[in-house]
């Protein structure tokens, strides 16, 4: 298979990875008046592991057979996603959904950054600049010292620098794993992280519509793992990156028609900031690969 051929299987898988986190993430969100976050967590994840191994079964994919390097790699990206999913969902509970979508379109960039300097992928002096830029434009999005700042802010930030390390390891682990188990193996561990958590706090009665919302954020949670996996083992890190950035087009409709959600002028300024930036960056790249640019 050809780099371009790579390249476009990895930006499909990404653009659906994106929207299939940004609508689960609307789902649970939408349980943030009714269940604790572990409870709610950990009541997605069982019926989510439950699928997830039955697929894998089927599949073929339920083997551990792996070297010692890729379990620990796998132990390791397992550490950053229960980490991403307490920090982001914590701040989804309590800012709107947009804003927080917003501040993760840096990812394009902090991976592109990431590439650089752990994966010795060539970054050079432009798309260093766009880096910093972006990053501009993620201080317009938090405005630290202003009251629209929140720690939630900061917790989005903490989850681009998990998410960030989860994308570089999965580009370590070797082939021989399957795609399906590494998914899993993250949907169990948040499970039963989060499952602990709940030992520790007061359960909450369940309504219809919540159970439907879990259902749902269930279903896209699988799809969503799958599909960021996959994006991160084909094609050039720098080349999928950027699209992220379909996440924000999801988040501001759903936080417009769902919630009521609407970003102030400088959060869509500084947003858009970012996603020019990003946009710049998979340019560059193609550019330099000798392909015409999108």
């Amino acid at each position: 298979m050809t780099k371009l051929a790579e390249n476009s299987r990895g930006a499909l898988f990404m653009m659906g990875s994106m929207a299939a986190f940004t609508l689960n993430d609307a789902c649970m969100k939408g349980l943030s008046g009714e269940l604790p976050l572990a409870q709610a967590i950990f009541m997605r994840g069982v019926p989510t592991v439950v699928m997830m191994l039955v697929l894998a079964w089927a599949l073929g994919q339920l083997r551990f057979d792996f070297p010692a390097r890729d379990r620990k790699l796998i132990a390791i990206r397992n550490l950053t996603e229960i980490g991403a999913a307490y920090f982001f969902l914590t701040a989804i509970f309590n800012m709107p959904i947009a804003n927080a979508t917003a501040i993760l379109q840096v990812l394009p960039l902090s991976i592109t950054l990431g590439g650089a300097l752990f994966l010795g992928e060539q970054v050079g002096l432009r798309r260093w600049t766009a880096i910093l830029v972006g990053f501009f434009g993620v201080l317009l999005i938090v405005r630290p010292g202003f009251d629209g700042f929140t720690i939630y802010s900061l917790y989005v930030l903490i989850t681009v620098c998990l998410v960030t390390m989860r994308d570089l390891l999965s580009r370590k682990i070797s082939a021989q794993v399957p795609t399906l188990f590494v998914a899993l193996s993250n949907a169990v561990s948040v499970t039963v992280a989060f499952g602990l958590v709940t030992l520790f706090t007061e359960w909450q009665p369940v309504s219809g519509g919540a159970l439907l919302n879990l259902g749902a954020a269930s279903v896209l949670i699988i799809g969503a793992y799958f599909c960021a996996v996959s994006a991160m083992r084909v094609g050039q890190v720098a080349v999928i990156a950027p699209f992220r950035f379909t996440a924000l087009l999801w988040a501001l409709l759903l936080g417009v028609v769902a919630f009521g959600e609407r970003p102030d002028a400088i959060t869509l300024l500084g947003a858009g900031i970012v996603v020019a930036m990003g946009v710049y960056t998979f340019s560059r790249e193609r550019a330099l690969a000798g392909q015409p640019s999108a």
